[in-house]
């Protein structure tokens, strides 16, 4: 049987291409601008042409041509255009300039008209005054040709031992006769001990300002209950019994405390609650690492989608 096929725009660390290879697809080419997730991409999948670059210069001829096919033969689009303008940690600006990189997006959409597209944002997206920003982007997605439908999914329903909400808009190409659907969950979450066992990491010891809160927090608190002036909300101490809180982008705004030991979670700690295996590489500084890895689309989760995506889209068609 032919392998279905797949392009990644706003690839990242490989963490959607990573879910795409475990459903059993063939990524013919990831874009992505910045280097440090380009060098990690690199080293996870040297058979992946990459288009290191700023996706506004890459026309379709040209990703048609760096992927070899011809327009329509895609089976999958793939993209998480940059959210944090979306955030409901940010300001929210509905004219923030990061919410327009999904035009770029839809651009290419219109230009290879796949047979399915997959965008993956955040909730805040769906959330207040940015509900105007996401009918928007739900309409312009429409006018490429395709039917969509948008679905708030937790990763951690689909073997992910980390809670982590997000918008996941499903597309399929008019023409198809095939209305777009999203998978159930798969199971319980996974626990942060399950998804611990094994696993030999060192996490950073805690700062000394962590240190003093860290007998008085409970697992699954955070150290704003107990500061003076309720700062250090990302300090949190993980309940062993439930899956882990999102991991954000930024090391100092996610900083997880391991529940019995007084240290920060470790990296490779990290990319377990975010279904990475033990054997995927990373590059870069533990910053550069912690931001890659909060950025990710978890692979267990993309592969979730791919699956149902190949079984009740692409195999249904044929």
């Amino acid at each position: 049987m032919v392998m279905p096929t797949v392009i990644s725009t706003f690839a990242g660390c490989g963490g959607s291409s990573l879910g795409y290879k475990l459903a059993g697809f063939k990524e013919l080419l990831a874009v992505e601008w910045e280097q440090n997730a380009v060098d990690t991409f690199h080293l996870n999948f040297p058979e992946v042409p990459v288009y290191h670059g700023d996706i506004a210069k890459l026309t379709g001829n040209e990703c048609m041509k760096l992927a070899g096919i011809e327009k329509g033969m895609l089976d999958v689009l793939d993209g998480s255009p940059p959210c944090q303008g979306f955030s409901t940690a940010g300001k929210r600006r509905f004219d923030d300039p990061r919410n327009s990189l999904f035009r770029e997006y839809a651009r290419l959409l219109s230009e290879l008209q796949p047979k399915v597209f997959v965008m993956e944002n955040v909730t805040g997206m769906i959330k207040g005054c940015m509900k105007q920003a996401y009918l928007q982007i739900i309409k312009t997605l429409r006018e490429c040709g395709y039917k969509a439908k948008g679905e708030v999914m937790n990763a951690m329903y689909f073997n992910v031992p980390q809670s982590r909400e997000r918008v996941i808009i499903i597309g399929v190409r008019e023409d198809l006769g095939i209305e777009p659907s999203h998978p159930k969950p798969q199971g319980k979450p996974i626990t942060v001990r399950k998804a611990l066992e094994g696993c030999i990491d060192t996490g950073k010891a805690l700062t000394p300002e962590a240190a003093k809160y860290f007998d008085r927090m409970k697992p699954g608190e955070t150290a704003s209950k107990y500061h003076p002036k309720g700062h250090l909300f990302g300090l949190v101490k993980l309940h062993p019994d439930y899956p882990s809180p999102t991991l954000t982008r930024t090391a100092g705004a996610s900083k997880p405390v391991h529940w019995e030991e007084k240290r920060f979670i470790g990296i490779k700690e990290r990319a377990r609650f975010a279904s990475f295996p033990d054997s995927f590489q990373w590059s870069g500084k533990w910053t550069d690492i912690y931001n890659l890895q909060g950025n990710s689309v978890p692979p267990n989760l993309m592969k979730a989608i791919a699956e149902h995506i190949k079984v009740n889209i692409l195999e249904a068609r044929a």
